[in-house]
């Protein structure tokens, strides 16, 4: 008992400031609310429900899986200082490279969907991938080189859903519906929620593994805390980032496959994008410090913010876009929390030569 007492009171003040975010964040939306007329204690009863009702819970459940995933995509090269901003293109790629195995493909139907997931992972980590030769020779920033890939490689995956790969005779950007052998299998009384949840929780479950238990997750962490000194210490720092980056690209990747073999078993342009699965990472990863066994907390908060919006505005008039604005408020207040660190550092150093 004392040992937990000792354990929480080391961990209370790291978790004031991502409290604090969510709570700003809810006053600002309470304010929103008002400004717009809405009793804040209705809208967000209307937000909840929106999200976990009986009748929204499996889909949910669902965006919960693809936004803890890319969530993950963003934390894990973020322990060792590098941000990876790229992943709506790796889950875009993720997903076609799923769909073109799945459709054009002749494989046992038994092999069918692994391929499809293994295909899905290795695109995304390639993809992910490029942003180490342009780091290490060119020193194009990680957080840069990511996010000028992903937008040709959504725009690829646009093209070949409306040409090569397109669903003739429809008037929807989208592939045909994918044989039922690459059909993720539902959970019991679901529609939505299938084994793709199982499998990013396996992959969670491994990676917070990595990360707490191995000297990999050691090294990650120091290369974070001081890169020069991990490089003096013998770490590889190439080598570890292309393993972060590969394996974050893997994870949306996946996420991209998930999305495409749920229903409606096809890949639909603008269907991986527009949800926002990667935005709502990277602020739940942020809010979480980029600790992986808090992931599925974060995450769950920016699913019931995300689908709970559009409950929202069924219910009581009050547009979507409030979710998002919220999301932006945490993330918000997180960067001024780190900008005030980093002001704090400098103002230490600054000291330090006066002293001596």
């Amino acid at each position: 008992m004392s040992g937990l007492v000792a354990r929480l009171r080391l961990t209370a003040p790291g978790a004031v400031v991502p409290v604090g975010a969510v709570l700003v964040a809810l006053l600002v939306g309470a304010g929103v609310m008002l400004a717009a007329g809405v009793d804040p204690v209705r809208g967000y009863d209307a937000m909840v429900r929106g999200a976990i009702g009986v009748s929204s819970i499996d889909f949910s459940v669902a965006s919960f899986t693809a936004i803890l995933a890319m969530a993950m995509a963003f934390a894990v090269p973020a322990r060792m200082g590098e941000y990876n901003l790229g992943g709506d293109g790796q889950l875009c790629v993720g997903g076609i490279a799923a769909a073109v195995v799945a459709l054009h493909l002749p494989l046992p139907a038994p092999l069918l969907l692994p391929v499809c997931l293994l295909a899905a992972a290795l695109a995304g980590a390639a993809l992910a991938a490029l942003s180490v030769p342009l780091a290490t020779r060119a020193h194009v920033p990680v957080i840069i080189s990511t996010l000028l890939l992903s937008t040709p490689a959504v725009a690829l995956t646009s093209y070949l859903v409306r040409f090569p790969l397109a669903q003739q005779g429809s008037g929807v950007p989208q592939t045909p519906r994918l044989p039922d052998a690459a059909h993720l299998p539902s959970l019991p009384g679901t529609q939505y929620t299938n084994l793709g949840l199982l499998l990013v929780v396996l992959v969670l479950l491994v990676v917070v593994v990595l990360d707490g238990r191995t000297s990999l997750g050691y090294e990650l962490r120091a290369v974070g805390a001081n890169r020069s000194f991990a490089r003096y210490g013998g770490i590889s720092v190439p080598g570890l980032t292309l393993g972060a980056l590969t394996t974050a690209g893997g994870i949306a990747g996946l996420a991209g496959a998930v999305v495409v073999t749920t229903q409606p078993f096809r890949f639909i342009d603008g269907a991986l994008t527009a949800p926002g699965y990667t935005f709502a990472g990277v602020a739940a990863a942020l809010l979480a410090g980029g600790r992986p066994a808090l992931l599925p907390l974060t995450a769950a908060l920016f699913t019931v913010l995300q689908v709970g919006s559009t409950g929202m505005e069924r219910d009581i008039d009050l547009p979507r876009q409030l979710g998002q604005v919220l999301q932006a408020v945490v993330i918000l207040v997180l960067a001024l929390r780190t900008v005030a660190v980093a002001a704090a550092a400098r103002r230490a150093r600054r000291r330090v030569p006066e002293r001596s």
